[in-house]
Formats: structure tokens, C-alpha cells, sequence
């Protein structure tokens, strides 16, 4: 419903004079104090309603701005992971090499190329590993640690000679993580109790 308020332009526009208003001559407004202050109410819940809606959407979108943030991090750290697995099946067949290299490159065999080409596979391998460490991607040792199915994969039980059971006695094969996430388990043997 309109409201009718009377203004000094429509006094003049109709030839009133401009004096002190009586208050008895104002025009009585169409809504109530009862109703006015009913719509204040009214108006009031919208406002806290639309600041909670907008404040909960603010929160929505800084959460989507972190999560998308944090994917992006995710995405730099572990892009090269399917890359680093082929890697360190290079490294294994590297390390393997050098081993068979040491063994026959022994003080009683008298040949020095063999000898050379331990060095060299040695330097290749400490390289590599450099490598590893500079990019996040270290090798895991679990001898002596206690089994972690995260982190490794049992191939076999041995005997607890010393060690307490469930301790991981030897590795078969090593495992890797990048940045601290396991990109290969390491195969291991942990100890159990013999029965006898």
C-alpha cells in the first residue's frame, strides 16, 4: 500500500504555506506501529538470513580455494611419481649389477678392469640416490623397524633369532617413498616366534 507523506514541495505545489507544522495536521500513516515494527521483524530475520547464507558461502569458497590449492601442490610433489617407480626399478637392477660386479672384482681376482667398472657403477649409483634425495624419493630401511602393511608387503616368516616377533628381519626387496608417501612397498621377512 502507498504511503502518503507530505513534503514542503507538495505544500508549496498545492499553495500551502510553509509554517510550523501542527502535529494534529499531519495525515495519518496507512501502517500501524504494530505492522511497522512486524515488518522491521521481518526485515531483520532476511538480513541475518542472507549474512549467514553469505557467510557460509564465503566459507564454501575459501574451502574449495584451499582444496583446489592443495591439489595443485599435490600435482607438483607427486606428478613424477609413475616416472620415479620406473626409476627405481632401474636403480635395482643398477644395484644388483654392482653387487655381482663386487663379488667378482675381489682382491684375489687380479683383473683391474672388473675392478674399474665396480668403481664406476658405485659412482653411478650414489649418484642416482643423490638424484633421489634432491626430488623427495628416498629408500626405504626397514630392517629392525616393526612391520607397517603401509609400507611393506610380507613374502615370508623367519625364524626371531634376536629379534622381537613382527620386527621386519630382512628385505628382498627395497621400497621407496615419495615425500613421504610409499610409491613402492618394500618386500620383507618378519620375524615370527618358532614353534617348536
Amino acid at each position: 500500500s502507498p504511503c502518503v507523506f507530505s513534503t514542503a514541495a507538495q505544500q508549496r505545489s498545492t499553495g500551502d504555506e510553509c509554517g510550523p507544522e501542527d502535529p494534529r495536521d499531519e495525515p495519518k500513516h496507512p501502517l500501524s506501529d504494530c505492522a511497522l515494527e512486524h515488518k522491521a521483524i521481518k526485515l531483520e530475520e532476511q538480513v541475518r538470513d542472507l549474512t549467514e547464507r553469505y557467510r557460509k558461502a564465503l566459507a564454501d569458497s575459501e574451502n574449495v580455494r584451499r582444496r583446489t590449492q592443495k591439489f595443485v601442490e599435490d600435482a607438483k610433489l607427486f606428478g613424477i611419481q609413475s616416472f620415479c617407480r620406473d626409476l627405481v626399478e632401474v636403480a635395482d637392477i643398477l644395484e644388483k649389477t654392482a653387487e655381482s660386479a663386487a663379488e667378482e672384482a675381489e682382491p684375489s681376482n687380479p683383473n683391474p678392469t672388473l675392478k674399474k667398472i665396480y668403481e664406476g657403477l658405485s659412482l653411478i649409483e650414489a649418484k642416482l640416490q643423490s638424484v633421489f634425495a634432491k626430488h623427495g624419493l628416498q629408500k626405504m630401511n626397514p630392517v629392525g623397524g616393526k612391520y607397517d602393511p603401509y609400507d611393506h608387503e610380507i613374502v615370508c616368516h623367519v625364524p626371531a633369532e634376536g629379534l622381537q616377533p613382527g620386527t621386519v628381519a630382512l628385505v628382498t626387496q627395497d621400497g621407496y617413498k615419495l615425500h613421504g608417501r610409499t610409491i613402492r612397498h618394500a618386500l620383507v621377512g618378519v620375524a615370527v616366534e618358532s614353534q617348536e
